[in-house]
């Protein structure tokens, strides 16, 4: 299940004096470039490193960590899935948030996955401008999703396919008040293979649109997220995949995508082992390296995301 990034956004913090803004800016160059640099060394050292086994065929399925691929699984597949993301960085306190969720996936029909979840929040907040301190733990979600297969890339040499995946919410992702919220994640995927069983890139073009109530204030709000994101993962033994993400997203407080937010550029590796023949893992990091908030100085967006993000997740087939 993938993290629902974008919700009412928090006041902007107030602007800060050159000396800060400087010495931030130049601390998060730094990270930047420290970010780029482990995901090169990561794909270099993998696409250097060509062991003697074969290599077994690439299921895009579960390969990627924030990214989805077009594959479904074969028909009357059965599965059950744990993951947890986790996002922390925020100015200029404290930030950390939690969503482990679980997941039970079939095939009812070939080229059509079928998935349910539910997932919990947990929100550990002190000192955010705009977000209530807090410390808490609280079932959040239940969704629904359908992934359908169009193109099959062992036939074509690429894939394509549509995802949906509704959902209904208790706990604002972002600051964990209490609301009610309704949305789904809108999702085209493609992939391809450059080298047959070997190296795979994927692309996602996203459209994430949520309606929140709160049920404090009982106001209502509009958001969404667009983005698009680009992978690439290298077999580097049989059963064991590593590679980077590339994504950038656009906040808006509206449906329509008319009042622009704020936007944020993520780059990171991604890990895929097999473990057995049911059993499997992924673990990916994704630190935002560039972006910008309406209004707010610094060069990174974090009002409406978040500094850090790291997804494990593992699969038990049947």
């Amino acid at each position: 299940m993938r993290a629902h990034l974008l919700h009412k956004a928090p006041t902007p913090p107030p602007l800060r004096g050159r000396s800060d803004v400087a010495r931030r800016a130049q601390a998060e160059k730094s990270t930047r470039r420290i970010s780029l640099t482990a995901a090169a060394i990561f794909i270099l050292a993998a696409m250097l490193w060509s062991p003697a086994a074969r290599a077994q065929r690439i299921d895009t399925e579960h390969l990627f960590g924030f990214m989805i691929g077009t594959d479904v699984g074969e028909l009357g597949d059965k599965e059950v899935e744990g993951d947890t993301v986790a996002r922390w960085g925020k100015r200029p306190g404290s930030y950390f948030a939690a969503a482990p969720a679980f997941e039970a996936e079939f095939v009812p029909v070939e080229n059509l996955r079928a998935s349910g979840t539910f997932s919990a929040a947990y929100h550990d907040i002190s000192g955010i401008a705009g977000l209530d301190d807090r410390r808490q733990g609280a079932f959040d979600s239940l969704s629904f999703e359908l992934r359908y297969r169009l193109i099959d890339r062992h036939e074509r040499g690429f894939g394509f396919a549509i995802d949906a995946e509704p959902h209904w919410g208790r706990v604002d992702p972002m600051g964990g008040e209490p609301v009610d919220r309704y949305g789904a994640d809108l999702s085209l995927l493609f992939d391809m293979e450059l080298v047959p069983d070997r190296v795979l890139a994927a692309f996602n073009l996203t459209y994430q649109p949520e309606t929140t109530h709160s049920r404090g204030s009982e106001a209502w709000s509009r958001d969404a997220v667009a983005g698009l994101a680009a992978g690439l993962m290298v077999q580097v033994r049989p059963g064991v995949l590593i590679g980077a993400e590339a994504r950038y997203l656009r906040a808006y407080q509206d449906l329509a995508l008319n009042r622009f937010a704020g936007q944020a550029l993520f780059l990171g590796p991604t890990l895929y082992a097999r473990l057995s023949k049911r059993l499997w893992v992924i673990a990916a990091w994704s630190p935002q390296i560039a972006g910008r908030a309406v209004n707010v100085l610094g060069s990174l967006d974090l009002t409406n995301f978040e500094r850090h993000q790291v997804k494990v997740q593992f699969g038990l087939e049947f």
